[in-house]
């Protein structure tokens, strides 16, 4: 079975405060863009294998989360073994989602090829083990996203009228770096009311907060911003904790 795990897009990315775990409560909306996608195969094996292709996926395959995801699934029903293949087009650690969405495709895949019958509340408490942006991925349709970014509102949002390009400048920015620079606070209009604004208006009222932290130590990236709106943007950003920028056009 042939699946194409696709990329997504912050629009807005607000931190709200620091938790008690350690992790920083946000809000978000997330958008799928289903044109930037990786190819992932799986099929029966007489053993677990994992291979990739593509852009070169770093570190121990044991990590990787589509591994996982079928660990997971493992402990809980009596599924075969599978050869995993991923061909990864989609940038690593570059806020686009891609290890997330490969996670989340590889649940749904199990499901559908085992035919496990998996309800999607089920699918989604096993994306929530694997990382918080998994879960968005199981229904992968626009959401406002908030308290760690696995809690989803549906929000009424369609840019197909628009012209996306997404421009990836070859860095990669560690949440740690990312965060340090990142002063949580609570806004007085809510990220969910201002995305239903026409798209225009975006420029003046939806920001990412990691943008003025990451952009003083790369100004690459902040580069990339500004070409978008001398190109002719009406919306620019970074999105999740970078690098990677995107830019909303009126379509030619």
């Amino acid at each position: 079975m042939i699946v194409f795990p696709n990329a997504k897009i912050n629009i807005g990315l607000n931190v709200i405060e620091k938790r008690e775990d350690g992790f920083h409560n946000i809000e978000s909306v997330f958008y799928p863009v289903t044109d930037l996608f990786d190819v992932l195969e799986v099929v029966e094996n007489e053993e677990l294998e994992f291979a990739s292709s593509g852009i070169v996926i770093p570190g121990d395959i044991t990590f990787n989360l589509c591994v996982k995801a079928y660990q997971l699934i493992k402990a809980d029903y009596d599924i075969p073994f599978v050869k995993i293949h991923l061909h990864k087009n989609i940038p690593i650690g570059a806020g686009l989602g891609g290890g997330s969405s490969d996670a989340a495709f590889m649940l749904k895949v199990l499901n559908d090829l085992f035919k496990l019958n998996l309800s999607v509340d089920q699918l989604v408490a096993y994306a929530r083990k694997l990382g918080s942006d998994c879960t968005f991925f199981i229904e992968n349709k626009s959401v406002y996203a908030f308290n760690k970014g696995d809690e989803f509102e549906n929000v009424a949002l369609d840019l197909s009228d628009y012209e996306l390009k997404i421009e990836y400048p070859n860095i990669h920015i560690g949440t740690t770096e990312a965060y340090s620079g990142v002063i949580p606070q609570r806004l007085e209009q809510n990220l969910k009311d201002l995305i239903q604004e026409p798209v225009i208006n975006w420029k003046n009222s939806i920001k990412n907060d990691f943008e003025n932290s990451v952009f003083l130590t790369h100004t690459k990236i902040e580069k990339c911003k500004l070409q978008m709106y001398i190109d002719g943007a009406i919306f620019a950003s970074m999105t999740g904790s970078g690098s990677t920028v995107f830019g909303i056009f009126e379509k030619k």
